[in-house]
């Protein structure tokens, strides 16, 4: 075996399954008002369009930094956020929104008070419904980085700055969560590693 393969292998057995393809084993369903039941299909979890919102949350230990989340996300019907991850950063939270704003606001709220359609991590991304893509997250004591798929979204510092979430329903999704508004999302292939 070449030392690469080696090295390689040694970094994908780094990665912990956080979804069993089959139950919500380790998660619930996030209490936020009126939403559908959350259900499992075809190896995935599908958060259907809520009145607004529909989420898991995990019930789990979590680290709160130096770490990396990835998974696989599909927007389906609807025309807003539809897989966006709320995580810890040191003793604080803030959510990695995907798709918010009409659909196409990739960002991190908040910053400094400001949301991700007023921050600079700011950016469009034009999901199409039926399509899987591949989210990665890592956070650090200096920075979050995100990309979907192979291009990088996120780049951003973040010492000695204010992050925190959103006020109002998203607060629930602490520590670690996901979250669907008036859209419906299918997730799976959850999975995260310490990075120190």
């Amino acid at each position: 075996m070449s030392p690469a393969l080696v090295v390689l292998l040694a970094a994908a057995a780094d990665w912990q399954s956080l979804f069993n393809g089959t139950s919500l084993d380790g998660w619930k369903e996030t209490p936020f008002a009126r939403h559908p039941p959350v259900r499992i299909e075809k190896s995935a979890i599908v958060l259907d369009a809520g009145q607004p919102l529909t989420g898991i949350t995990w019930k789990g230990e979590f680290p709160h930094n130096d770490f990396e989340i990835r998974f696989e996300a599909q927007k389906g019907k609807g025309g807003d956020f539809f897989a966006s991850l709320t995580f810890p950063v040191d003793d604080s939270h803030a959510t990695w929104v995907l798709g918010g704003w009409g659909g196409d606001i990739v960002g991190i709220s908040s910053i400094d008070g400001w949301d991700a359609s007023d921050n600079e991590t700011r950016s469009y991304f034009t999901f199409e419904p039926g399509r899987w893509y591949t989210m990665r997250l890592k956070v650090s004591p200096e920075k979050i980085l995100a990309w979907i798929d192979d291009k990088q979204v996120v780049n951003v510092a973040i010492t000695g700055r204010q992050l925190t979430l959103r006020p109002g329903d998203i607060e629930v999704s602490a520590p670690l969560g996901f979250a669907s508004y008036n859209t419906t999302g299918t997730i799976r292939k959850i999975e995260y590693k310490t990075t120190k």
